[in-house]
């Protein structure tokens, strides 16, 4: 029997069928195409939103289409760069971008240092890119620097959920901040879009990041669908722990596989964990491999020892592996991560504006503004209803298909991959479980 394992309030669900969106002022349908990889839109449309033809009803593919200097008719001045490699120099000046009647308020930590700020104003440049393509004259969008300071971050994020002028509050990136965010309770408040890291969310507050544990879970569910039946899950002792052994435990439910057993471990015990897990379960079929801020070379390092992955035994990684250089370990694990081809078009445009290259922060970013573009579109600026974000269905962005759920976390389709040769060979375009 595993232990500390939950089931059905996180469970999964199948993939939904696809509904083919209207274009916004014709009000006629327009074939699905490699388009709506551009843009964000909402896979099905919202009942009880009907006025408007749906959620689903959003984008002009014209528009979407158009380069982003072609699409407002305004082109967005590229940020200032080192060597063209990424975005470094804080923006000054007027914040707010686009004319439209629904108030968006983005925390963004711009002028913050290191990895932070860079990210910050990577994240600045893909709203723009955003509101050029979609938001222009649909949203009003003020974005306010959080420097980094938690405190702060906070501080400027209740204020733009009390003030009553905000539909939707995009940020912060903090995580101090957004799990403060989470804590606070009331019903009338503006969703939070938080695009903080490792953030699990809360009712009302939103996680947009692909976590660990979606990782974890859609890999364990993709190596489940094919037959195997007893998992060991090993995973980083602390906060997070709970929650990927949940989500891991709950899709593997659905195939009627289950975690033998649960291994937290520490950076210095990883070796004397996997040494222990003999004892603790015999003949597993599968071993799920979470790595939290750490490299998981040490304890992939002592599962080769046993002959880990091998025939009888699969190796499961996660998104977290891929933060660090790929190792000669990780040959033969299978991993379920974000599908960078989905960012292919915004990301060719996003180079050819800004001069460098975009990652995973600006596909964030474009996608949450895009979101809430769309969502003014279609419902209007007081359609930031939990039925319209929490809808089963889900959205369709350049980070994939993806969907909100009520306690605040975030559940992602993605392709299931295979490390060979040190590289990802796809194995399954889509994981199964959405």
């Amino acid at each position: 029997m595993a232990k500390r394992v939950w089931a059905g309030a996180n469970a999964l669900v199948r993939p939904a069928q696809v509904a083919t969106p209207a274009e916004p002022g014709r009000q006629t349908h327009f074939r699905q195409s490699r388009t709506l990889a551009l843009a964000l839109i909402a896979v099905a449309a919202i009942s009880g939103c009907q006025s408007k033809s749906g959620a689903s009803d959003v984008l002009d593919p014209a528009a979407i289409a158009a380069p982003a200097s072609q699409a407002s008719g305004q082109p967005a001045a590229p940020a200032q760069l080192t060597g063209s490699s990424a975005a470094t120099a804080a923006p000054k000046g007027n914040l707010t971008l686009g004319t439209g009647a629904t108030k968006i308020t983005m925390l963004l930590p711009l002028s913050a240092s290191g990895s932070a700020g860079e990210n910050g104003r990577k994240m600045y440049d893909a709203a723009r890119l955003a509101m050029s393509d979609l938001g222009d004259r649909l949203v009003t969008l003020t974005i306010e620097d959080t420097r980094g300071d938690s405190s702060l971050a906070k501080d400027l994020a209740v204020k733009a959920i009390t003030s009553g002028g905000a539909k939707v509050v995009i940020g912060p990136a903090e995580l101090t901040a957004a799990q403060h965010l989470a804590k606070l309770s009331g019903t009338t408040r503006p969703p939070v879009l938080a695009l903080a890291d490792n953030f699990a969310g809360g009712p009302g507050v939103y996680s947009v990041r692909l976590s660990e544990a979606d990782s974890a879970a859609a890999g364990a569910a993709a190596v489940a669908g094919k037959g195997a039946r007893k998992f060991v899950l090993m995973v980083p002792a602390g906060a997070n722990a709970g929650a990927i052994e949940a989500r891991v435990a709950n899709a593997l439910s659905i195939y009627g596989a289950a975690l033998a057993v649960t291994l937290p471990y520490s950076a210095s015990d990883g070796a004397r964990v996997v040494s222990d897990m003999g004892s603790l379960v015999e003949a597993p079929d599968a071993v799920v491999v979470a790595s939290g801020d750490g490299s998981p070379v040490a304890v992939l390092s002592a599962l080769k020892a046993k002959g880990i992955p091998g025939k009888a035994v699969n190796l499961i990684g996660t998104n977290r592996w891929l933060e660090h250089p790929v190792d000669a370990l990780y040959e033969g694990a299978y991993v379920a991560t974000l599908d960078q081809s989905e960012t292919g078009p915004i990301a060719d445009r996003f180079k050819a504006t800004y001069n460098y290259q975009p990652d995973v922060n600006v596909a964030y970013a474009y996608d949450m503004v895009a979101l809430s573009a769309g969502i003014a579109s279609s419902v209007g600026p007081n359609g930031f209803s939990k039925q319209v974000l929490e809808n089963a269905s889900g959205f369709r962005g350049s980070t994939g298909l993806f969907r909100f759920r009520a306690d605040g976390s975030s559940q992602r389709s993605m392709p299931f991959f295979k490390v060979e040769k040190g590289q990802l060979k796809l194995v399954e375009k889509q994981t199964a479980g959405f």
